[in-house]
């Protein structure tokens, strides 16, 4: 069986053949998914036009998962095979996305579809990322974790500059539902890829008297045992409130208050995917000039205040400066993500890596839901643009539980994998 690299091959990782499987997985998925995250609402808004507390309600949905089944997906992946995990996960996922399609040609697509297909996909998105954020030790060991991370974030960034201006293309082309086609083929191709790669894991040693409740409460422990875990889940815990409800919000604003076309919207999201891509192509010189503990607030701290042009935005040059907001916060994404995972990563013994990630998620990812239908209530109360104002301003304080920890003056992140204390749980 086939071991983790100890430090990359020479020219990097992507010469190692397992880890190019996973990147090419990632790189598939990625820009079917940035189809699905501009598709799946603008087919409630343009083809079946509606209102601002169904979309949000749709948002909310697509994250549900992480907060209904968040804990435990993380205690079963810890006893199972993440690779087999990933491949089944973009399976049914493929088949779940064919049923929009296939719905709107036969005329019988409603809204209750559109919520039972964005739930599906959540619980699935859970299993999946689990898995994946799990796996990547195993696959190019802890010393390339930061190379890794980066390099995978970069693809991210790749498909959120070129995702959703395809998207937008996609769905001026063939209508929304149909685009949503194209994220089907890109999950089977990103399942095929994942099957190519040769390292096998060892199967998970569970002890016979493993108990579910206190596998999830021995993962709590660990992350709320932290406390500099502690500080990284406030921060995204409460930005992702935030955005979760701005991001509900824009797809209403874009065109129904800014009357921009779906072309429009796909080039106007990009902005986010090109900060990301600047993002990962900085991310290690901003931790060798700042620090790695410093930078998890600082990225935050300097780059939330962007959002504001968002709702500021009016036709015209506006619009394009509402652009470059998002570059900013695109950027301070990917720095920000790949600082605080890569850490969370190296930090945790192998054994509770994927209750550590189903934790971290359930308690980051799980205020997404809430902020989803937050942000469909402010638009049903203030109307979009209102939403967005109330949105961005509270992520400004996003920056606050890093700051107010350790992490406000620390340089260098500790390499330990055992918490600091136990915590009640």
């Amino acid at each position: 069986m086939a071991t983790a690299p100890t430090r990359p091959p020479r020219g990097g990782l992507l010469r190692d053949r397992d880890f190019r499987g996973l990147f090419l997985s990632t790189t598939v998925s990625q820009f079917g998914q940035q189809v699905t995250a501009l598709a799946l609402p603008l087919v409630a808004v343009l083809a079946l036009e509606s209102g601002e507390l169904e979309v949000g309600a749709l948002s909310a949905l697509t994250t549900l998962a992480f907060l209904l089944i968040g804990l435990p997906a993380g205690a079963w992946v810890d006893r199972m095979r993440r690779r087999r995990v990933l491949i089944a996960a973009d399976l049914v996922r493929a088949a779940i996305l064919l049923t929009v399609p296939l719905a709107w040609w036969t005329g019988t697509l409603t809204i209750w579809q559109l919520f039972a297909v964005a739930l599906v996909l959540g619980v699935f998105t859970v299993f999946f990322d689990v898995a994946y954020q799990s796996y990547l030790p195993h696959l190019v060991g802890r010393a390339n974790l930061v190379e890794g991370n980066a390099k995978l974030e970069a693809v991210r960034s790749t498909a959120g500059l070129g995702g959703p201006a395809l998207a937008g293309q996609l769905i001026a082309w063939l209508t929304a539902p149909v685009a949503l086609a194209f994220d089907a083929l890109a999950m089977g191709a990103s399942a095929l890829f994942v099957v190519r790669i040769r390292r096998r894991e060892p199967a998970p040693e569970v002890p016979a008297d493993a108990k579910l409740l206190a596998d999830i409460r021995e993962g709590l422990a660990f992350v709320l045992g932290h406390r500099l875990l502690r500080a990284i889940v406030g921060c995204t815990g409460w930005y992702n409130l935030c955005f979760a409800a701005f991001m509900a919000m824009l797809v209403v604003y874009l065109p129904r208050d800014l009357g921009l076309g779906p072309g429009a919207i796909g080039l106007l999201m990009s902005m986010f995917g090109l900060g990301g891509l600047l993002g990962a192509l900085v991310v290690r010189r901003a931790a060798a000039w700042i620090g790695e503990g410093r930078l998890i607030w600082v990225s935050v701290a300097a780059t939330a205040p962007f959002a504001l042009l968002v709702p500021a935005a009016e036709p015209g040059w506006r619009i394009w400066a509402a652009g470059a907001g998002m570059v900013v916060i695109g950027v301070s994404v990917v720095v920000y993500n790949v600082t605080q995972v890569s850490f969370r990563q190296r930090v945790t013994p192998d054994r509770l890596l994927g209750r550590m990630n189903a934790t971290v998620r359930f308690l980051v990812w799980g205020t997404q839901p809430i902020g989803a239908l937050i942000g469909g209530a402010l638009g049903h109360l203030y109307g979009a643009e209102g939403a967005l104002w109330i949105a961005a301003l509270a992520g400004c304080l996003a920056f606050l539980p890093p700051f107010l920890s350790p992490l406000r003056s620390m340089r260098d992140l500790p390499e330990s994998a055992e918490p600091e204390r136990p915590a009640p749980v």
